[in-house]
C-alpha cells in the first residue's frame, strides 16, 4: 500500500496549536519519527507513517490529509513538487490533428499537466529530492507517444503555445494596446482572420488594463492562436465568455487540426468541452492531494465517465453518486407557488446603452435562468431588481428584501469564512439544516478558518454564493455563481440553490452562461437579445423550453440530449443532427434517435483508436 501524506502549508500553524500531530501520533510515542516540525512547519514521513489518521483528525486548522493508494499505482507517478506536497500519476497521450479535452475537478492535476507539456514544469517522476535529467524522463515514457514528445521537447525542438488560466494578471505582465501585442506574435500571418473572427477590432487600440475579462480572454486566445507552433495549450478558453463567445472560440481552437497540430484543452464547461474535443482524459483524486490521469477516450464516453464517477476499464469508482439531467424539461408551475413579484414594462437608459424590459412575475419557490450575450444589461436587470439601479421613471420594482450575489466579488471582509457566515447566517449557522444542506455540499468546512481576503476565485465564489442563501429574504439574486468553479462545483451548487428555494419558497433569478448549468437548474428562462454595448431587450419569463429554443435559434445553435445522461450536448455546425434540429425548429429538445447518433460517434472514435498509421 503507498501513502500519500500532505501537508497545507498555509494552513499549518504549529505555534498555535500546540504540535498535537505530533503529541498525539503513536509512531513517535514509539519513538519512531514519523511526525516532526521543521521550520515552524509540520513534515511527515510517509515511509514511517502507518495511516492512523488521528493526525489528520487532531490538526484543528485542517493541514493534514493521508490517502493510501495501491503500491500498483506508484510506479505511474508523473511529478511531486515537494515532500508532503500533491502528487500526479500519469500523463495524457495527445496526438497531432485531434483536440484532447481535460476534465476534472479544480487541485486535480489539469493545470501542471498543461505546464508539463509547455516545459514550464520537467516531470521529476515523483523524485522532488533529486530530480532525473530528460535523458531519464525520456526513457522512462519508451514505447509511448510522449517518448517522443519528451525528446524534442528537451531538445528544444518543439515550439510551444500557451494560453494561460488566469488571464486578469495579463494587464500586470503586459503593457501596451491589443493591436500592438498581438502584431507581435503574428507568426502565421493569420491575425486578420484570427480577429475577425473572435471580434477583436472594436478593441484594437484600447490599452490592455482597460480590458473586461471577456476581452482579455479573447485577447489571450487569440495571441495563443497567432504563434507559429507545433503544441497550443489552453487553460479554461472559456471563462468569462458568453455562449456565443464560447463557441466561436472552440471553432477557432478547432481549426488547427486541418495543419495537424497537437491541441489540448482543460475545461469545465461541459458543452464547450463536448463540442471542442474529439478525445477525453479524465482526472480523479483528491483536490489539492493527488491526482490520476484516466486512459484516453472518446469525447461522449468520457464526459459520460465523468459524470457517473466509474471507469470501467480501469474498474476505479471515484465518485459515489452519478449526476443525471432530467430528460425532459420542468413542466411550468410544477412545485411551484403563486406569484411573489410581478413588473411592468420599463427601461433603463445609460449615456452609450438602453435597456427595454417587458413585463413579468416569478412565483415563490421558482428559479429564472437569465440568458444572452455579454454587454447585453443581464447585470443591469439584476441591480434594478436588487435596487442598486434606478428604472428611468424612478420606479421602485419591489418592497421584498433582496440577498444579491453580484458578478465580480471583491472581498471586503476582514475575517474569517465562519466570521462571516455566523454574521450572515445568525441563529441557522449552527442548525444540522445548515451544515447538511449549504455548508458540507459546498465544501466550506475546510475553508472555516481561512480569512477571507486570503481565499482564490473559485474558494471566494463559493463563500459568496454560501452567504446569499444563508440570509433570511424575500428574493435570491444570483449573478454567474458558476465562474470560477469546475463542473461538480457547479452542479453542487445548482442543487444547493434548489433545496433552499424549495425548503423556504424563495424564488432566485440566476444569471448565467453554462447552459448545462442552466439546464440544471432553471424553471423557467428570461431571454436577453439586442445589439451588445449599444441597446438589450429582456422578454417575459417562457418555459425552460421555448425559451432555450428562442435563445439557441438566436445563435443558429442546436442541442441535442445525450442518450445515457440526458446532459444537454452542442451538434457540431452543419451536422446532419444540426441540420435535422434546424429544420424541425427543434434546438434544445428533440424526440428523434438519440441513440443512433450516441452508436455512431462512439464508432467513430474506436475506429480512429485501431486503426493503423
Amino acid at each position: 500500500m503507498t501513502r500519500i501524506a500532505v501537508l497545507d502549508i498555509d494552513r499549518c500553524k504549529v505555534k498555535k496549536c500546540s504540535q498535537l500531530c505530533v503529541s498525539f501520533c503513536p509512531m513517535v510515542r514509539s519513538r519512531v519519527e514519523a511526525i516532526r516540525v521543521e521550520n515552524n512547519k509540520a513534515v511527515i514521513a510517509e515511509t514511517l507513517c502507518s495511516g492512523c489518521g488521528i493526525c489528520v483528525k487532531k490538526c484543528p486548522f485542517k493541514a493534514i490529509n493521508i490517502v493510501n493508494l495501491p503500491d500498483e499505482l506508484e510506479k505511474d507517478c508523473s511529478h511531486r513538487f515537494s515532500v508532503n506536497s500533491f502528487k500526479l500519476y500519469r500523463l495524457p497521450m495527445p496526438s497531432p490533428g485531434s483536440v484532447l479535452g481535460l476534465l476534472g475537478q479544480n487541485g486535480i492535476g489539469k493545470s501542471t499537466t498543461l505546464k508539463v507539456f509547455s516545459g514550464e514544469i520537467k516531470p521529476n517522476l515523483g523524485k522532488f529530492d533529486a530530480p532525473p535529467e530528460w535523458s531519464a524522463v525520456v526513457q522512462y515514457y519508451r514505447g509511448s507517444s510522449l517518448q517522443d514528445y519528451f525528446m524534442r521537447l528537451s531538445e528544444k525542438k518543439l515550439r510551444v503555445s500557451s494560453k494561460p488560466q488566469y488571464v486578469d494578471k495579463i494587464p500586470k505582465a503586459v503593457m501596451g494596446k491589443v493591436g500592438d501585442l498581438l502584431d507581435k506574435v503574428d507568426e502565421r500571418n493569420q491575425l486578420d482572420v484570427i480577429a475577425e473572427d473572435l471580434e477583436l477590432k472594436s478593441i484594437w487600440d484600447r490599452a490592455l488594463d482597460v480590458l473586461s475579462g471577456g476581452e482579455l480572454q479573447r485577447v489571450a486566445v487569440a495571441a495563443a492562436l497567432s504563434r507559429d507552433a507545433d503544441v497550443y495549450l489552453f487553460d479554461e478558453p472559456s471563462s468569462y465568455l458568453d455562449v456565443k463567445q464560447r463557441l466561436v472560440v472552440a471553432r477557432a481552437i478547432r481549426s488547427l487540426k486541418a495543419q495537424q497540430k497537437t491541441i489540448i484543452v482543460a475545461e469545465h464547461d461541459l458543452a464547450i468541452i463536448d463540442y471542442l474535443s474529439d478525445q477525453i482524459c479524465v482526472f480523479y483524486g483528491e483536490p489539492g492531494v493527488y491526482g490520476v490521469v484516466s486512459h484516453v477516450h472518446g469525447v461522449r464516453t468520457g464526459i459520460n465517465i465523468y459524470l457517473q464517477g466509474y471507469i470501467p476499464d480501469e474498474n476505479i469508482m471515484f465518485r459515489k453518486e452519478s449526476i443525471v439531467f432530467h430528460e425532459k424539461p420542468p413542466a411550468a408551475g410544477e412545485n411551484i407557488g403563486l406569484p411573489l413579484l410581478k413588473w411592468a414594462g420599463m427601461a433603463k437608459t445609460f449615456e452609450d446603452f438602453v435597456l427595454s424590459i417587458e413585463s413579468g412575475e416569478i412565483r415563490a419557490g421558482e428559479i429564472i435562468g437569465i440568458l444572452g450575450p455579454n454587454g447585453i444589461g443581464k447585470t443591469t436587470f439584476v441591480k434594478l431588481l436588487a435596487g442598486l439601479e434606478e428604472t428611468d421613471d424612478k420606479r421602485q420594482l419591489s418592497k421584498l428584501t433582496v440577498s444579491y450575489k453580484p458578478q465580480y466579488i471583491a472581498p471586503d471582509y476582514e475575517g474569517t469564512v465562519q466570521e462571516l457566515l455566523i454574521n450572515v447566517a445568525k441563529e441557522n449557522f449552527t442548525s444540522s439544516w445548515y451544515k447538511t444542506e449549504i455548508a458540507t455540499p459546498l465544501r466550506l468546512q475546510a475553508l472555516m478558518d481561512r480569512n477571507v481576503m486570503e481565499l482564490s476565485g473559485g474558494e471566494l465564489q463559493k463563500v459568496a454564493i454560501a452567504a446569499c442563501l444563508s440570509r433570511k429574504t424575500d428574493l435570491f439574486l444570483l449573478d454567474e455563481p458558476s465562474a470560477y468553479l469546475d463542473v461538480e462545483e457547479r452542479l453542487n451548487v445548482a442543487k444547493t440553490l434548489r433545496r433552499v428555494v424549495e425548503a423556504h419558497g424563495v424564488p432566485a433569478f440566476v444569471v448565467e452562461h453554462d447552459v448545462v448549468t442552466q439546464d440544471f437548474i432553471a424553471d423557467r428562462i428570461i431571454v436577453f437579445n439586442g445589439k451588445p454595448g449599444e441597446s438589450g431587450h429582456a422578454y417575459p419569463p417562457t418555459t425552460l423550453r421555448d425559451g432555450m429554443n428562442a435563445f439557441l435559434k438566436g445563435m443558429a445553435i442546436t442541442f441535442r440530449r445525450d442518450s445515457v445522461t440526458f446532459r444537454p450536448r452542442v451538434n457540431k455546425a452543419d451536422s446532419q443532427m444540426d441540420k435535422f434540429q434546424k429544420d424541425l425548429g427543434e434546438y434544445y429538445y428533440t424526440k428523434i434517435n438519440k441513440e443512433k447518433e450516441d452508436e455512431k460517434e462512439d464508432k467513430e472514435f474506436t475506429h480512429k483508436k485501431t486503426k493503423k498509421p
